[in-house]
């Protein structure tokens, strides 16, 4: 039974919201992207002056830096950005529906169907981004689209070369790290350390084995609530580690899981990090 005091819609991006939890606080917003849009819409400058409110914390973002970010020229056209994200919600919503309906023959045929769809969409993405970085739009104008910073917008999408071969930094990422690093936080979250230790460096198991890993969780969870909502991973390459990083939302904040690779594949450090810290 849905609780009367449980919006249907995100509050933020009007989308259904999914199915609530047995524990933790209401839902509002569908992800961790909206619940901090809106955080920005209520903030004093957005409340008096909306075309102006800023983008960054005050405390993550010294005085000259934020000065120039929040005066920083909207030259994307929201509103034609709003609209066509709208349009293309819409669009999968109509191509999704049927496939998602119980009447729906072959549950399976529909995870494949939308698993091909979203590896499509991926490198329309990527082309996307490369076709806007050709016209002279910023790293900073991709991601206002997108919803994240200008260093997350160029990790996802850019393609920098190694100074010391030439070569493409992409070409030297460990093989399915995105897929190992939301294995090792699966065996976090259930609370199976030994597992989630098993692909340890020695400098890394050195200083956390499975019982300092639950202590390290249990003090994470024990300050900001309970794990509310896991988003998508992302890998990139970073001098000779393979880093993934996969947004978290809890109780009561965000955090960044960071989870970097070696070369043969060995954990090299494991952090949960803050909104804004690089």
């Amino acid at each position: 039974m849905t609780s009367p005091d449980r919006p249907p819609t995100c509050q933020q991006c009007g989308n259904p919201l999914p199915p609530p939890r047995s524990t933790g606080r209401t839902r509002k917003y569908c992800d961790g992207t909206c619940r901090s849009a809106a955080r920005r819409g209520r903030s004093p400058k957005a409340i008096q002056n909306p075309d102006n409110a800023p983008d960054v914390h005050g405390y993550l973002t010294s005085g000259s830096s934020k000065a120039m970010l929040d005066v920083m020229p909207d030259e994307t056209g929201a509103d034609a950005v709003g609209s066509a994200a709208a349009g293309g919600r819409a669009a999968a919503r109509g191509l999704l529906g049927p496939l998602l309906s119980e009447e729906s023959a072959s549950p399976l045929d529909a995870i494949a169907f939308i698993q091909g769809a979203a590896r499509e969409i991926g490198e329309g993405m990527q082309a996307a981004v490369q076709r806007a970085r050709k016209a002279g739009r910023t790293w900073a104008e991709v991601g206002q689209v997108l919803g994240i910073s200008r260093q997350a917008a160029f990790q996802r999408f850019g393609r920098p070369a190694d100074p010391r071969t030439g070569q493409p930094m992409v070409s030297s990422m460990l093989p399915g790290a995105a897929e190992r690093g939301s294995a090792l936080l699966a065996d976090l979250v259930a609370g199976r350390w030994a597992q989630a230790c098993r692909d340890f460096g020695d400098r890394v198991a050195q200083k956390l084995d499975a019982e300092r890993m639950a202590v390290m969780w249990a003090r994470l969870t024990g300050m900001i609530g309970l794990l509310e909502q896991v988003g998508e991973p992302l890998a990139y390459q970073a001098g000779d580690l393979t880093l993934v990083e996969i947004p978290l939302s809890f109780e009561a904040a965000e955090r960044t899981a960071r989870i970097a690779y070696d070369r043969e594949g060995k954990v090299a450090g494991l952090h949960f990090l803050p909104p804004g810290f690089t």
